[in-house]
């Protein structure tokens, strides 16, 4: 078999229909709208003679719509996902059950590169070239999904339903041929004399053990065990995944009592013992969200992904320093409350306030309260002293971090296998020749609006390394066509 280089990628363009069916399937959507998932054993889905086999590890997005990708593009090739559990479980709960699939904000590739706390250098190259959020939103939009773009940039569905994402791809896995297993684990993987793999299937309730040879091995298991266990397996180091993109308890009982507050654009800095060096990611401007146990929202979340490493290593303890007022310097904020107290002299100083602010009531009286201000003086009691300590608090108000929210399913782990072990082209190991890699196995996490969604649905440069094995016959003037396809994305 003629081997084109590793590092050879072209982009293969293509266009298809969804298709609409009614049955039981390992992958197929019932007409009464429930899922089954049904598995076929591994030995029916054996390769005949000459044929060869790609096998998926994980049944999430990245792995599903690789193995789409991969039985589209090389149609001969023998494509079975492997799935412990449910397929795309994950999918159905993001985006808080809506999924949301892609950033429609960032067209330039540096700028998306921007959004991933674990790959942001090494993804200004050419990495999103190949499929980047235009290219998600148009494989869904012609496979029969309608999106919409929010004004924050992320990318749903039209339905408002993770239903809709889930149905699209089950259906184009079967209709291109796709076979699904379920309710197994791959528990080992090694390399035969001839370069093939040596897989080890068991079944997660029974006494069963199976083995298969696959030529082609990729792992999009997600931020589980099994996929870092079968990587180190296969010579693959691994970075220790911690969690990412979480909420922040905070010790404050009367912020409590604000649970459901929100504000649409605060300043927040992350603090943390031991770290010196400045870190401009672990600053950020957005919305901010009141909870039961402390603080959440775009701008928490974003700053818990920058800062995932350094809040592990602190045992999730700091300081986060909040300024309500980003649009205001501090000057025109003492202005604010001086000129409101000379104009509301008579009235109690928890009943009016700026407009300027732009906060609710509740908070005005949280604000007042740590200030020791009884809610019932009067403005013309406020002191100058005191307006400018409240106009300080607001600029800089200081809370005590003394630990991580609860880490859901739907929230994303830094960690995995080291980018320097993979060709970003391809997604090909440099370790192992035909292992791919895809998803949150490798150490790549986006922060919050589509940005993790989107690092899943990047197969084509897997794929079309493996189409260039398993389709010797592809002549000189086919492949130059597909590279001039890729290189005018460029």
């Amino acid at each position: 078999m003629n081997l084109l280089p590793q590092r050879f990628i072209f982009r293969f363009g293509f266009a298809s229909q969804t298709s609409t069916f009614k049955g039981k399937y390992p992958c197929s959507i019932p007409s009464h709208g429930r899922r089954k998932f049904s598995a076929t054993t591994l030995s029916s889905a054996t390769p005949k003679s000459g044929e060869e086999l790609l096998l998926v590890v994980g049944g999430g997005a990245a792995g599903i719509y690789g193995a789409i990708r991969a039985k589209t593009l090389a149609p001969n090739l023998k494509v079975v996902v492997i799935e412990k559990a449910k397929p795309l479980s994950k999918v159905k709960i993001s985006g808080g059950g809506r999924c949301n699939v892609t950033n429609g904000h960032c067209p330039d590739n540096k700028i998306l590169a921007e959004q991933y706390p674990r790959g942001h250098k090494e993804f200004k190259g050419s990495f999103f070239h190949t499929h980047g959020p235009m290219d998600t939103m148009s494989w869904f939009s012609d496979h029969g999904v309608v999106l919409k773009i929010e004004e924050d940039g992320r990318v749903f569905p039209a339905s408002d339903s993770s239903s809709t994402i889930i149905d699209c791809l089950m259906s184009e896995a079967k209709r291109s041929g796709v076979l699904l297993q379920t309710g197994k684990v791959v528990t080992s993987a090694s390399s035969t004399a001839d370069g093939k793999f040596a897989i080890k299937l068991e079944k997660r309730s029974l006494d069963y053990v199976e083995h298969v040879e696959a030529d082609y091995l990729l792992i999009a298991s997600g931020s589980s065990k099994q996929g870092y266990n079968l990587a180190t397996q296969l010579g693959h180091s691994i970075l220790e995944p911690v969690p990412s993109l979480f909420t922040f308890k905070i010790d404050d009982l009367k912020l409590a009592e604000l649970s459901g507050v929100t504000f649409p654009k605060v300043k927040a800095k992350l603090q943390l013992e031991g770290i010196q060096k400045k870190i401009p990611q672990l600053t950020q401007v957005g919305p901010m969200l009141v909870t039961h146990w402390g603080l959440s929202g775009p701008v928490v979340l974003r700053l818990s992904a920058w800062g995932a490493r350094y809040l592990s290593s602190s045992n999730y303890k700091g300081t986060l320093c909040v300024d309500f007022t980003p649009d205001l310097h501090i000057e025109d904020l003492k202005s604010a409350l001086t000129r409101h107290k000379s104009q509301f002299l008579r009235q109690k100083v928890l009943n009016s306030y700026p407009s300027e602010l732009a906060v609710v009531k509740r908070f005005w009286k949280y604000i007042l309260d740590r200030e020791g201000i009884c809610g019932d003086m009067l403005w013309s009691s406020i002191s100058n002293n005191l307006l400018i300590s409240v106009a300080a608090l607001l600029k800089d108000c200081a809370f005590s971090v003394k630990g991580k929210g609860q880490f859901k399913d739907e929230f994303v782990t830094a960690g995995g296998v080291p980018l320097s072990e993979i060709y970003l082209d391809t997604m090909g190991s440099r370790i192992h020749l035909h292992l791919y890699f895809a998803g949150e196995v490798v150490n790549v996490d986006g922060i919050t609006g589509g940005f993790n969604f989107q690092s899943n649905m990047r197969p084509d440069g897997f794929v079309i390394d493996i189409l260039a094995n398993v389709k010797p016959d592809t002549d000189k003037a086919d492949i130059a066509v597909l590279k001039d396809d890729m290189l005018s994305c460029s």
